[in-house]
């Protein structure tokens, strides 16, 4: 039977990080299927899916999770997933929302939530605040990739998201595909 696996790991960047996290999951005969891993401040991160055959791999790889805290300063986590359920694809249409301003609390929070309250669901999110070239002030921008739901009007979604444009006082826009 396979067993999968998230893990999420994170340590102060430095080269070998990854080398170090993956060797554990590689000795232990475990197979990476999906990641995500990026700088955060000075910290690298990553979110990695993977799957193993072997029975019982899920003590060990707690055992090496805490090795690497102890060993390497790198702090993981382990969560297995259930087995895999054959679902019927959803229908649904991919977008990408662009936002972009002044930085402040409540960005993320505020679009999610709208997001959320429409059924839309969001399959990947990045943003970072940067200085602006002309005055320094720090500028917010984020990307999240969506799927609307089926039978879901684009206008009525772009309307929305105008609404909470105004309230945060930031711009956005929504592209589909």
């Amino acid at each position: 039977m396979q067993n999968r696996f998230i893990m999420t790991a994170f340590g102060k960047d430095r080269p070998g990080i990854v080398a170090d996290v993956t060797r554990m999951l590689y000795e232990n005969g475990c197979n990476l299927e999906d990641t995500a891993m990026t700088m955060l401040a000075d910290e690298f991160t990553l979110n990695l899916l993977f799957s193993c055959n072997q029975e019982g791999v899920e003590e060990t790889l707690l055992q090496e999770c805490e090795r690497l805290d102890l060993d390497k300063e790198i702090s993981a986590f382990i969560r297995p997933l259930p087995a895999r359920q054959a679902k019927a694809p959803r229908a649904a249409a991919a977008a990408t929302i662009h936002v972009e301003g002044l930085d402040q609390a409540g960005i993320v929070y505020k679009i999610s939530q709208y997001l959320a309250k429409n059924a839309v669901n969001i399959v990947d999110l990045k943003s970072q605040a940067q200085a602006s070239p002309e005055s320094g002030t720090a500028v917010y921008l984020m990307d999240i990739h969506v799927q609307l739901p089926a039978g879901t009007a684009l206008r009525a979604i772009e309307e929305g998201l105008a609404t909470v444009a105004d309230e945060l006082h930031v711009e956005i826009s929504l592209s589909q595909g």
